[in-house]
């Protein structure tokens, strides 16, 4: 690697779509964003932003077959701002990697043997590692000499001690089929996480977070020194709070109790949990904003909706809380989490005897800025960190090519 190689390109590719963004590390400057999406469809649509040059937005809508002809169109959307991937200053290209199981515990230069794990995780990633591979693999055929890293969501949490990560069912079968807590967001606690103890002025090793990542999905985690120990999510995304679409805890009878008295299959079942439950299966709306706004107009099945949302989010907080002993702040994050008051109010109402409050007037202010909204009295701080996973793939990619 060259000294004035310092740019990362960060890739984020899901079933039918690509996120990417390219970072200037020797300053974390953004130089371009964009979007792919609807892959594989009649009518695909680009979105690019050059941030570098100050121009306006590109948009352009037409076929991409596959995920190598979106790329393909990304790289010569770059290449016209002067932003090609043959640039000598291109240093890595770093890939969001859903599960990287039990054994990835930090960000990995990817080989056959690496892309060989990731595609042997597929059972337990259905939906996210087979796009993420799609991704690598054209990437890899773009730029075969540059070096391309793998990070992780699951990663963070592989610090949880064997009580927090194990399911109390027979082991013989759990590491058979690999059944065991395995977290995701893990980018997005990791940065949060270190963003609060930077925000309270302390080291991370000296500061105990729990971090709450609310968007459509959503998970909290139990940070302590900067380590994860407890996590929300399981095997899979679908476990812990109430999300957008996906249930969050549910009884396992449940699904036996459905495929037995409704009939229904196991995709049936599983399409119920992960795409017809949450707030969307209670109330008919995943989108916290137009939420309020019918409880505002007096609708009840939003304000229950509402209730059932913030019921489970205080529960884990005070799980969390008894997890680690003793709490420097509590941090949210994310599309709900940075953006909507009411649900941090409500969050914390009635914990105030375990030091959590927030300030009325400061929990109001809407800004893109990591903030405190806890009274300055209060035992417990609580912050609103806006979470950049980009930048943390694009850190912890350049960290590792450049040592």
């Amino acid at each position: 690697m060259t000294a004035n190689a310092t740019r990362v390109l960060v890739l984020n590719s899901g079933s039918s779509s690509v996120k990417y963004q390219l970072l200037d590390m020797a300053d974390g400057s953004r130089l371009a964003v964009g979007l792919v999406e609807r892959i594989g469809e009649a009518t695909s649509r680009l979105a690019h932003t050059p941030l570098a040059t100050g121009g306006a937005k590109r948009e352009r809508e037409e076929p991409f077959a596959d995920h190598a002809a979106a790329l393909n169109a990304v790289a010569a959307e770059l290449a016209a701002d002067g932003l090609g991937l043959d640039s000598p200053e291109l240093a890595a290209i770093g890939h969001r990697v859903v599960h990287g199981g039990k054994q990835f515990t930090e960000p990995t230069v990817i080989t056959d043997e690496v892309l060989a794990e990731i595609e042997r995780l597929i059972p337990v990633a259905p939906l996210h590692n087979p796009a993420n591979v799609t991704g690598i693999r054209t990437a890899q055929a773009l730029r075969p000499d540059l070096p391309q890293v793998a990070v992780f969501d699951t990663a963070f949490h592989t610090t949880m001690p064997e009580a927090a990560a194990r399911y109390a069912i027979d082991v013989e079968t759990a590491d058979a089929h690999r059944i065991r807590r395995y977290g995701f967001h893990g980018t997005s606690h990791a940065y949060v996480s270190r963003e609060t103890a930077k925000l309270l002025g302390k080291d991370p090793s000296e500061v105990n977070v729990i971090v709450l990542h609310l968007g459509n999905g959503a998970s909290a985690s139990a940070v302590r020194g900067g380590k994860c120990v407890d996590t929300s999510m399981g095997l899979t995304p679908l476990e812990g709070l109430v999300m957008g679409t996906r249930s969050g805890d549910t009884d396992p009878a449940v699904i036996f109790h459905l495929a037995r008295t409704a009939g229904m299959s196991v995709d049936e079942i599983d399409s119920l949990l992960n795409k017809k439950s949450g707030l969307i299966g209670l109330c008919g709306d995943n989108d916290m904003r137009e939420i309020r706004r019918r409880i505002d107009e007096g609708d009840e099945q939003a304000a229950l909706a509402f209730d059932i949302y913030v019921h489970r989010l205080k529960k884990y907080i005070g799980a969390y809380y008894a997890v680690l002993g003793k709490v420097d702040a509590v941090a949210f994050t994310a599309g709900v989490g940075e953006n909507a008051a009411p649900v941090r109010e409500a969050a914390v109402a009635g914990l105030e005897e375990l030091g959590l409050a927030v300030d009325a007037d400061l929990n109001g202010i809407r800004s893109d800025a990591a903030r405190l909204i806890s009274p300055e009295s209060a035992r417990v701080a609580v912050a609103v960190v806006p979470t950049d996973e980009e930048l943390e793939i694009a850190t912890q990619t350049y960290a590792l090519v450049s040592s």
